[in-house]
């Protein structure tokens, strides 16, 4: 039995690079920084921040997600798999390539970099399933839209407002 699985968190380094084919495929590429935090040893010895740079590949339906809400410093969490691929350079020298294949992609607060108050609320939210799917339903994901209204509060049988109020 074998395993390929990333989990990431991490800080977008820029805006995502979306691709369209002919074929109406989709493919969006970004970078993501990962980063373990610098200590002093016992001995005095200062080791400092570690940033890792991982290659992102998102395909599918969440190139569209990608395209519209992950811009630059949005912290994510990925999981998917790591893939390596090869090339020839111009110069016929061969290159390799390791990059992380999304098939799952969430905002996350890393707590590294203060909210942008330029973002709105929505951006920071990350995609709930909305309920269960019946049986015989789709095994895509569904997820939850905003309602256009807000829901009315439950009153009680003399008309007034109901509280959640433990007292």
């Amino acid at each position: 039995m074998s395993l390929n699985k990333v989990l990431l968190i991490g800080n977008v380094g820029k805006d995502p690079d979306v691709r369209y084919f002919d074929n109406g495929q989709a493919v969006a590429n970004f970078p993501l920084a990962t980063s373990e935090r610098g200590y002093t040893l016992a001995n005095g010895t200062v080791i400092p921040e570690r940033t890792d740079w991982h290659n992102i590949v998102v395909r599918r339906d969440q190139v569209a997600f990608v395209e519209k809400w992950v811009r630059k410093g949005s912290g994510l969490y990925v999981e998917g798999k790591i893939r390596t691929r090869s090339y020839d350079d111009p110069n016929g020298v061969k290159r390799y390539v390791t990059e992380i294949h999304a098939d799952r992609i969430e905002f996350y607060n890393t707590g590294s970099r203060p909210a942008d108050a330029n973002t709105t609320a929505s951006t920071t939210v990350t995609p709930q399933p909305a309920a269960t799917p019946q049986a015989g339903a789709s095994s895509t994901p569904i997820y939850a839209q905003p309602s256009a209204s807000p829901q009315q509060p439950a009153t009680t049988a003399e008309g007034a407002p109901e509280d959640d109020l433990p007292f």
